[in-house]
């Protein structure tokens, strides 16, 4: 394995931890030190996703600039925002502030990830090279969910503190991973395989591609924030019992996510697409017939009923990976190597605007009429995604 290669692997890891010390606990970081409703909840979404939805002409404004560079810059923005949070406790809409920048660094670094990673693969292995960088960051958010678990479960660490050790254990990764990218820019110029400048694309090729991102758009928010609300919001449960199960859904993915790789090699992008929006369709049903059993008081509040919650949460997680079906879907159809980067920030531009614009409706209709009617809307809407996989003429296989 090249030395740029391997580099990236631990730049992949690396992040996972850091992840797994913010974006994974965040919504127990709003609810312990602001005490928020699901109101309240959607609106955060704001602050949060926007740097998505600017991802696009941020791309654009950076241009000059190689995928690495960037990537660089995106670790310094992702250090400053959570390192002041993990010092201070500011105010509401101060820490806003520091979200938004915090955000966009990670924004930002997204697409340069799955960007960076295609480029390091052999042609004839993306599919299997995308599930290793997967599975590997699986592996690490893994380890980074078990220190957090460990460190609320035993009281070492704590939202209602000013000090939070999570956030502040991140901004050192951050940075470590802003040095390990000055390395790889130089073992990428030595092996030959020069970092590569971005500029704004968009194509009627990639309509389908659009469509399934505007559609991710919609049903992340059931994955990062109205599914783990159910266990924080309904079921009362706190940062030590969301860090367990991530942490038990990330081991699973350590074995899923390669082999889903493999699949997608195997089987191609057209079935493993199918297969992306049954799971979909599946889960936020199932959610919402749990969430009617909650609110009516027909479910327990303990035993199974709970313990469904968890299996739903859990399957959901390792379906927020199923991502690497679209990038793969964008490596075959892209008409220049040089589409894929553009291409994939106006993606994440394109599902942050659904994102932000959902985020708060959900938010209105869980306040006002029940949680599990926004649960029934995004499996409705995840038919879509059926749609498109049927659409779909494969071409290159």
């Amino acid at each position: 394995m090249k030395r740029a290669m391997k580099l990236y692997f631990i730049i992949i890891g690396l992040t996972a931890v850091a992840l797994a010390m913010t974006n994974d606990i965040i919504q127990n970081f709003f609810k312990d030190a602001y005490h928020i409703n699901a109101f309240q909840r959607g609106l955060l979404e704001i602050p949060r996703e926007a740097p998505g939805f600017l991802l696009i002409l941020i791309v654009a404004a950076l241009a000059m600039f190689s995928d690495i560079r960037i990537s660089m810059f995106a670790q310094i923005l992702s250090f400053i925002g959570i390192a002041v949070l993990g010092l201070v406790t500011p105010s509401f809409s101060v820490m806003m502030i520091f979200i938004f920048i915090n955000s966009a660094g990670m924004h930002l670094f997204f697409p340069m990830q799955d960007s960076i990673g295609i480029a390091l693969a052999e042609p004839e292995k993306v599919g299997r090279r995308m599930g290793q960088y997967k599975g590997l960051f699986t592996g690490m958010e893994m380890l980074g969910a078990g220190v957090v678990f460990a460190g609320f479960y035993f009281d070492v660490f704590s939202f209602e503190r000013n000090i939070k050790i999570p956030f502040l254990i991140a901004g050192v990764l951050f940075l470590v991973i802003f040095f390990l990218f000055v390395y790889l820019n130089q073992a990428m110029h030595i092996e030959g395989n020069h970092p590569k400048k971005t500029k704004f694309v968009f194509r009627k090729e990639y309509k389908f591609y659009y469509i399934l991102v505007v559609m991710y758009g919609v049903q992340k928010q059931m994955m990062m924030v109205y599914g783990p609300w159910v266990l924080i919001e309904l079921l009362g449960k706190g940062t030590d019992t969301i860090a367990a199960l991530v942490m038990v859904g990330l081991f699973v993915g350590v074995f899923f996510i390669p082999a889903l790789g493999r699949w997608v090699d195997r089987f191609g992008v057209k079935k493993m697409l199918y297969a992306d929006a049954i799971s979909f369709v599946a889960v936020y049903f199932a959610y919402g017939m749990l969430c009617v059993g909650y609110v009516t008081g027909a479910l327990g509040t303990s035993g199974w009923p709970v313990a469904l919650a968890y299996v739903l949460f859990i399957i959901d997680k390792m379906s927020s990976q199923m991502g690497l079906i679209r990038t793969v879907y964008l490596k075959k159809i892209a008409i220049a190597p040089e589409d894929i980067t553009p291409t994939l920030s106006l993606g994440i531009s394109m599902d942050h605007i659904m994102s932000i614009t959902f985020a708060v409706i959900f938010g209105a209709i869980w306040s006002a009429i029940g949680p599990q009617y926004v649960f029934f809307m995004v499996s409705a809407l995840s038919l879509i995604n059926l749609l498109v996989a049927y659409k779909l003429k494969v071409t290159w296989e």
